[in-house]
């Protein structure tokens, strides 16, 4: 399966700040906020949605292709995505932005603020899907990740006219998108991503209901994070699947994206929706394990020994054989 990951690349900027953001926040103030947060570590790290996801589908032996725009500074990170598998001979280079950066700080209970910055992401909606399908020749599956808005609305369109299947991942640009706008994007979609609070704010921006949502989407998967993931579709019975527990907590950024990552391997290797979901919770985990987004180094033999003391042996022995030849 030719998987084609677009979205956004980025810089991350990672911080850690040894106190709660709760105990800052005065509750009859919360309309003029002042807040200046001292972080005790700063670890700079490749990062943007579709570069982790890339990243992670190219650890695990696909060839994804990498759809994003970038600046001018990218080919360090360029040649780091190759080395680890990913095609990025479809990442449109700008020559007046620069790439984009997320600055992120992570607090004592793992809350986050975070803010983004687009640069170049803005220059995605002039990648053309047609010409890149074209140059690799062809397009199974495309995933629309968090990117500049339009590009998500033109790569989603185009991706139903190449006849790829389309999977939708709006997540944190749901907060910007107009009702028709995310409509457009999960209508007829092949898998759609969100976590527990995207779920509702999903319903929320769009104004269809669940079931509404249901009917548009042949797959819905939900990630829950400690609790593992719920997936739905229409008159089928709810598939919750648990976490792989973590040994410690290193770093959350990333940990849905390496979730997807596993999730949409399993698709391509054809297992079934559960063991899928499974191999996405053990990647997920091993993420959450790591600092920064990129930096997991996932084993074959660690991967099936969590895996069956999470599942049992029969998920283990289930992916074995495709680990096996990815690892």
């Amino acid at each position: 399966m030719r998987i084609a990951v677009t979205g956004s690349i980025a810089t991350d900027h990672l911080m850690v700040f040894p106190g709660r953001f709760a105990d800052q926040l005065v509750a009859d103030r919360l309309e003029h906020v002042s807040l200046s947060f001292l972080a005790d570590r700063l670890d700079i790290r490749r990062g943007g949605v579709a570069a982790n996801i890339a990243f992670g589908l190219g650890r695990l032996g696909l060839s994804p292709v990498l759809v994003g725009a970038v600046g001018d500074d990218f080919e360090p990170y360029r040649v780091w995505l190759k080395g680890h598998g990913v095609d990025t001979d479809s990442v449109h280079v700008s020559t007046e932005r620069h790439t984009a950066r997320f600055v992120c700080t992570t607090d004592a209970d793992q809350n986050q603020i975070a803010t983004f910055y687009a640069g170049a992401m803005a220059e995605a909606r002039t990648i053309s899907l047609a010409r890149v399908a074209a140059r690799s020749g062809g397009l199974d599956l495309v995933l629309v990740s968090p990117n500049d808005p339009e590009a998500m609305l033109r790569h989603t369109a185009e991706c139903r006219a190449l006849g790829a299947r389309l999977a939708a991942d709006p997540s944190q640009q749901l907060a910007r998108l107009e009702r028709d706008e995310v409509r457009t994007l999960i209508d007829h979609s092949d898998m759609l991503f969100t976590n527990a609070y995207e779920s509702v704010l999903l319903q929320e921006r769009s104004g269809w209901t669940e079931q509404q949502v249901l009917g548009r989407t042949r797959l819905w998967v939900t990630t829950l994070g400690a609790e593992g993931c719920r997936i739905q579709r229409a008159g089928a019975r709810t598939l919750d699947v648990p976490a792989v527990p973590a040994t410690s907590v290193a770093d959350p950024t990333g940990v849905g994206d390496a979730f997807r990552a596993g999730f949409l391997a399993g698709v391509a290797w054809g297992t079934d929706i559960e063991r899928a979901a499974q191999l996405g919770s053990v990647l997920a985990t091993t993420a959450l394990e790591t600092v920064g987004t990129q930096e997991y180094e996932p084993e074959r033999d660690d991967l099936l020994l969590r895996l069956s003391e999470a599942y049992g042996p029969t998920a283990a022995d289930a992916l074995a054989a495709h680990l096996s030849r990815a690892l």
